[in-house]
């Protein structure tokens, strides 16, 4: 019949059939929930603070030092254990995870604002415990919603995604203050209220924004990373300049007002940046026809017939190979698992070697950095130093936490795409690093804790990065939500061994040895305070030995992956790509 048919439109959007405002187009993007999965994640690090309002807690509630680090606990494993967000997200929207992680973490933080501020009679320490950690568990959620949909949206970039994502987070802490401070003044109670509503807001706000959306290719992307990267690094640079100068000088409530205003400018400057880069794609789209080739029916006809014919083979063949592959559940575990970078079940994943050797190499890492953050107000304290410069301490591992983040990102990125330096190796090199700053605690000279401080913070947020990295590339991104929340298992696990365990209790005999020298008893004194360089020291030694085992695991890995490294980890996205279309509004 050869009957032909050719259609050409213009000023469409592809999907939708008719035109979209700009705006709706401008949601619904992929660059505009980029955006606003920044604003979640430069809020979801209010876990990082506990070293500026555990004084607080500790001074209005009594504790001792092994009291608070068991709070520090409990905000990390609310913090590391995510598994309960992954599977909520395996089941359910993008926006309930959002919605029930700012509601947790308003709950948990605002009874702790309570309780610190005397507005409730005083929580026993177990209900303590469980406020903490249902607050800190709240950022797993925020984690889960835009940083698993952020990775999804740009699979080839995850390593620049996630390095830019996890660097807001790392932020986070910083930003927090130089907002509070601007609010609240310098009360360290008010910044326990503003950690319980300030980021449940933002969550509650973009709810609905960050969502996943089918993959395409912009050939422009690594350039609009780049952009998001000098933005932050101005951001950085500016708070960490505002924090030298709050502790060198004496800043008025205008002052910080406006400290903070510039802070919050440059947090939209990204904003700026996606809508820029969405109008290019509407106009893109609205320019250029859009045209529908020729088809001929009698040719339909025929694929048809081929494509039923074709349909019928294969599906004999795939009864024949199930048949043949009916084996074992044990087998599929523990036996049968995929090729590295292929989808992984949860469980073949969790019983993997390579899985097995994350959790020491994390339980390691994670576990020594988090117990010096968790201990630096502590640390500056016994050392004899000023809170404000306590505060400087706490904002510069907050500072060069993000620093960390962004350079693992980008720059393992980079040397895994030009010369095929595999992320675990330089995972080993962050664990060997953060070994010097913890020895300079162990071992202070004046002013080491400002290094020690840059250095811990730097090696702390680039392991985040790696470990997300190295998880989504070795066991695929199917159940990516769930493996990288049980990638960091073996945090709260470090942390409760090496911080409450050994760190803490190091401490306060270290106190009581003071108190004895005195004459007096612990009865005697409200707060267990130590002072001196031997307050820490053992304890930190202590630290170094199993950061340093870490690094040496994590080496095992390095040696079991190296093949899987050499070759093209990405080729499969790179096959399956769609062609760039602009995102449809949910329906």
């Amino acid at each position: 019949m050869g009957v032909t048919t050719t259609t050409t439109t213009t000023g469409t959007i592809s999907g939708t059939g008719k035109t979209l405002p700009f705006l709706t187009h401008l949601i619904w993007g992929r660059w505009f929930s980029l955006f606003a999965s920044f604003l979640v994640m430069a809020g979801a690090g209010a876990t990082y603070l506990f070293g500026v309002y555990s004084k607080e807690i500790k001074s209005s509630l009594g504790y001792d030092q092994t009291t608070l680090n068991l709070l520090g606990f409990f905000k990390d494993l609310g913090a590391n254990v995510g598994v309960p967000s992954g599977l909520v997200a395996e089941v359910t929207p993008t926006w309930f995870v959002l919605l029930l992680g700012s509601g947790l973490n308003f709950c948990g933080y605002f009874m702790i604002w309570l309780a610190v501020t005397n507005r409730i009679s005083k929580p026993k320490v177990w209900q303590m415990c469980l406020y903490i950690c249902i607050g800190a568990n709240s950022q797993n959620f925020a984690n889960t919603g835009a940083l698993v949909t952020s990775v999804s949206n740009f699979p080839e970039s995850r390593g620049v995604v996630l390095g830019l994502l996890k660097g807001f987070t790392g932020l986070s802490g910083a930003i927090m203050t130089q907002i509070y401070l601007a609010v609240y003044g310098n009360d360290s109670k008010s910044l326990i209220l503003l950690i319980a509503w300030l980021p449940a807001a933002i969550s509650v706000v973009f709810v609905y924004t960050i969502r996943k959306i089918s993959l395409v290719r912009q050939a422009n992307e690594l350039k609009m990373f780049y952009q998001f990267l000098y933005v932050s690094v101005f951001l950085a640079l500016f708070i960490m300049a505002m924090t030298i100068a709050q502790n060198q000088a004496t800043f008025s409530t205008t002052a910080y007002a406006g400290s903070a205003s510039v802070v919050i400018f440059l947090l939209f400057v990204p904003l700026f940046i996606s809508i820029k880069e969405e109008l290019n794609i509407w106009r893109q789209n609205n320019q250029q026809p859009v045209s529908i080739p020729e088809v001929k029916i009698d040719n339909m006809i025929d694929q048809h017939h081929e494509h039923i014919e074709q349909e019928s083979t294969n599906v004999t063949n795939r009864k024949s190979t199930d048949g043949n592959r009916k084996t074992s559940c044990f087998a599929n575990v523990f036996l049968n698992k995929p090729e590295r970078g292929e989808d992984y079940s949860i469980l073949q994943a969790l019983l993997s070697t390579d899985m097995l050797i994350l959790f020491v190499s994390t339980f390691c890492g994670l576990g020594t950095s988090l117990t010096a953050v968790d201990n630096m107000g502590q640390i500056g304290e016994s050392l004899g130093y000023p809170a404000k410069t306590i505060k400087t301490f706490v904002s510069l591992v907050s500072i060069w936490n993000y620093f960390g983040r962004i350079f693992s990102g980008f720059v393992s990125e980079i040397l895994l795409a030009k010369y095929k330096f595999p992320r675990p190796l330089m995972f080993s090199l962050v664990l060997f690093l953060s070994c010097v700053g913890l020895l300079m605690i162990a071992f202070p000279i004046p002013g080491s804790v400002y290094v020690a401080s840059i250095i811990i913070g730097f090696s702390f947020g680039a392991q985040l990065p790696l470990i997300f990295a190295i998880i989504s590339e070795l066991f695929g991104l199917k159940y990516y939500s769930t493996l990288f929340n049980c990638g960091q298992l073996g945090s709260p696990l470090g942390t409760y061994i090496l911080n409450v365990m050994v760190t803490g209790p190091l401490y306060d005999r270290e106190a009581k040895k003071e108190l004895a020298r005195k004459g007096l008893t612990r009865a005697a004194v409200k707060e267990l305070v130590c002072m001196g360089s031997r307050c820490y020291r053992l304890s930190f030694i202590i630290l170094t030995c199993v950061c340093c085992f870490g690094g040496l695991a994590s080496l095992i890995l390095v040696v079991r992956t190296r093949e899987f490294y050499n070759g093209d980890i990405y080729k499969k996205f790179r096959d399956g790509v769609q062609p760039k279309t602009p995102a449809e509004p949910p329906k």
